[in-house]
């Protein structure tokens, strides 16, 4: 029942913003996008709502599970709310955009929203930048986005910026060529992996698997680590080419875990995580993943998702702006001249008007402004 109190209230994990985070929230978007713009990439603005098969269709991202779902009054069909922007982009590049020329550069910005949020993300609603490069998962396509990913998110204000680099098909590529897992089963050799349990992994005869766990850290150690175990061929490329993206990252600090699978369920050769210095939990996550068409044919892509509201709660984003007090019965020509010299114009309606009340760092004295 609705009553006084609960109509000031938000379901757990909602919040609203207000001045001044709500416009920084709006200028760090708009920043990201005019960023990653300069480079090439078009902006799509999907729908907040599609129905709920497209969406747990689209690169195996989403489960039924993880959307709000509800009846559409319309069409009587199941639609949900997206959780994710990533899947909505493949879906306009291999419908609506099929014919355009490839690479396709597309970029997207706009809230999303998940079913529960967690302890680090207790959040439900966040606003998701990104952009998508698709047609290619080559070692320049996924140095192209990263590198973008990092200049956006620098020009923010962020400093400290690392990547963490993992190979989501590694261990599975190992376990059907040179380490095969004689009884063990690939999804128990995963979770001891996930765990960084060598216990586990000598209990079901994975030994050598070790070796992958003690390799995971600073990009250079764990590249010389894993080159020492002399695979050949697809793992060898593989490892190579994580080399050749690590190296375009340039003084960008980089570690490499070629075991971690969490988040990067639908990632292929290659994913990333973007982290800051006093933001809390990670900034960007991307990687190559691949975009299913109608006609089942299969189209490498590699992109990334940035995340703004991490950015907001950092205190980035703001604008300081000149805010000036028109008393009553200030000249419109006077207003007008003002906010063409960039000032924002608060007209007071009445004699009461208290420019420190309304925020204001001026008040117009009919000839010029001056400061409080």
């Amino acid at each position: 029942m609705t009553n006084a109190i609960t109509q000031g209230l938000l379901p757990e994990g909602l919040r609203d913003r207000l001045p001044p985070q709500a416009e920084a929230a709006a200028n760090l978007l708009r920043g990201l996008l005019d960023s990653v713009a300069a480079h090439g990439y078009e902006r799509v603005q999907p729908p907040l709502v599609e129905f709920e098969d497209s969406l747990v269709g689209r690169l195996g991202s989403a489960r039924r599970q993880d959307l709000l779902r509800f009846i559409d009054p319309v069409s009587g069909a199941n639609l949900a709310l997206r959780h994710d922007m990533t899947g909505q982009v493949g879906r306009i590049a291999a419908t609506r955009l099929a014919h355009y020329a490839r690479p396709l550069r597309l970029a997207y910005g706009g809230p999303v929203l998940r079913v529960r949020g967690d302890q680090l993300r207790p959040e439900r609603e966040s606003i998701q930048a990104g952009a998508e490069l698709i047609g290619r998962d080559s070692v320049a396509a996924v140095a192209e986005v990263l590198q973008l990913a990092v200049e956006a998110l620098t020009q923010t204000g962020l400093s400290g910026l690392t990547v963490d680099i993992t190979l989501p098909q590694f261990v599975g590529e190992l376990a059907a060529g040179p380490w095969p897992l004689a009884g063990a089963r690939l999804a128990d050799v995963q979770a001891a992996l996930d765990a960084k349990d060598i216990a586990a992994l000598r209990s079901v005869g994975a030994d050598r698997y070790d070796a992958l766990i003690s390799a995971a850290g600073r990009a250079d150690a764990a590249l010389a680590k894993l080159a020492a175990l002399g695979l050949t061929g697809r793992l060898a490329t593989m490892l190579d080419d994580a080399a050749a993206v690590i190296a375009a990252l340039g003084d960008t600090p980089a570690t490499l875990d070629p075991t971690e699978r969490h988040g990067f369920e639908f990632q292929s050769w290659i994913g990333f995580a973007i982290f800051a210095a006093g933001v809390r939990g990670e900034v960007g996550r991307g990687g190559a993943y691949t975009i299913v068409h109608p006609d089942g044919r299969e189209e490498p892509a590699v992109g990334f998702s940035l995340y703004v509201d991490g950015l907001v709660d950092a205190g980035l984003g703001e604008v300081k702006h000149r805010r000036i007090l028109l008393p009553l019965g200030t000249a419109t020509e006077a207003g007008t001249r003002l906010r063409a010299e960039g000032w924002a114009t608060v007209a007071a309606l009445d004699d009461a008007g208290d420019a420190r009340a309304f925020r204001c760092t001026h008040v117009w004295n009919g000839v010029e402004a001056v400061p409080l």
